[in-house]
């Protein structure tokens, strides 16, 4: 017949034994030491200087003193003694000194394992419930990769639920970000809680930014308003074709060309300017050399390179040939009839008597409105 039990080794009293008690009372002992299982540390080595009867303690790995050999065992001070249970896989112990929950592995202590699946909720230095069944109080939570990166994940059933990061003061709302009510992605922002506007909303098709710190019109100068690109200027437009709508600019700042006419260049703001340079023949085409019939070429006409919205002001300036001496250079010249289309008239009158044929040009500028 065994001495003891197979599971908790208790001492069994035995036939025609003596002394019966003393092994009903070890064995009361060790049901006392490890029912309801709570030690007071599971660091230590050796016993403690001073115990108390009842005292109970896991022996650290390197048991010494009156410890020694018995690693991992729950080691009671009985008063008089110290009284060891040798534990079995799968027991569970409380460690008082930090609430820790162990389990033997059949070696060694370590903490119990915890079921986390399908928790109805979790509150961490707080109180969860049944919206918020994550809950955590805490200065600051941390989210750290495992490898390479980290992402965090929201997911709605449908495009019109929402998904989003909420942020409050006195947990009242004053910025969103996420999908909410759609699939795109927009910032809103709000003063009271109560009252939200969309700050930023990212078309989930397209990309393309709105909200009300874009832009909202091309006369929109809002102070804290993004300019839009088909609406404020830069590099890719301020170069263009010009357009206006009801005097609003809606095209680029400049617009510059050349045809067989000449060179033009319109401002966004309907200003146009034209300039060319025509050949005029001989100076003393027509004319006397008198001061009554000064000599002159003879009339050409400019039709502009593009047309004005009204008769422009025409500025006629004239060319002689180089190396001509002052008094054959002199000159001034002249322009006659003018339209939105073209000048007319245009000459060069000699400024002194000099007969010589030399032939002369007209470098000739309008500046006016192009709408």
């Amino acid at each position: 017949m065994a001495d003891q039990t197979p599971l908790l080794g208790l001492p069994l009293i035995l036939p025609s034994q003596a002394q019966k008690h003393v092994t009903h009372n070890e064995a009361l002992s060790l049901l006392d030491a490890i029912v309801q299982l709570a030690v007071l540390d599971r660091v230590r080595t050796a016993p403690p200087a001073s115990p108390q009867t009842g005292d109970r303690h896991i022996v650290a790995p390197g048991g010494a003193a009156a410890w020694t050999g018995q690693d991992g065992a729950v080691a009671l001070w009985t008063g008089s003694g110290w009284l060891f249970a040798q534990p079995q896989p799968g027991w569970t112990a409380r460690d008082l000194s930090d609430g820790a929950l162990l389990m033997f592995d059949g070696s060694l202590w370590g903490p119990a394992p915890v079921a986390t699946d399908n928790l109805p909720g979790l509150g961490i230095n707080t109180t969860h419930d049944t919206t918020n069944r994550l809950a955590v109080q805490a200065a600051a939570t941390l989210l750290s990769h495992a490898g390479a990166g980290h992402q965090l994940k929201i997911n709605k059933a449908l495009p019109g639920d929402t998904a989003s990061l909420l942020f409050q003061t006195s947990w009242s709302g004053r910025a969103e970000m996420g999908t909410a009510g759609s699939d795109s992605f927009a910032i809103k922002v709000s003063a009271d809680g109560t009252a939200w506007k969309t700050a930023f909303s990212f078309a989930g098709a397209t990309g393309l930014a709105s909200g009300l710190a874009v832009q909202q019109s091309r006369t929109d100068v809002t102070a804290g308003r993004l300019m839009r690109a088909d609406w404020g200027y830069g590099p890719g437009n301020l170069l263009g074709t010009v357009a206006q709508s009801a005097g609003v600019p809606t095209g680029a700042v400049l617009e510059r060309g050349t045809t067989a006419n000449g060179e033009y260049i319109r401002f966004a703001d309907g200003t146009q300017i034209c300039f060319a340079q025509r050949p005029l023949g001989s100076i003393i085409a027509q004319g006397a050399g008198s001061f009554a019939a000064p000599y002159r070429t003879a009339d050409v006409s400019w039709t502009y390179p593009k047309v004005f919205s009204a008769a422009p002001v025409v500025t006629c300036r004239g060319v002689a040939p180089t190396g001509l001496s002052q008094d054959r250079r002199l000159c001034a010249g002249g322009v006659g009839d003018l339209d939105a289309t073209a000048a007319t008239g245009i000459h060069v009158v000699r400024l002194g008597g000099a007969a010589n044929a030399d032939v002369f040009k007209a470098d000739l500028i309008a500046i006016g409105p192009w709408v």
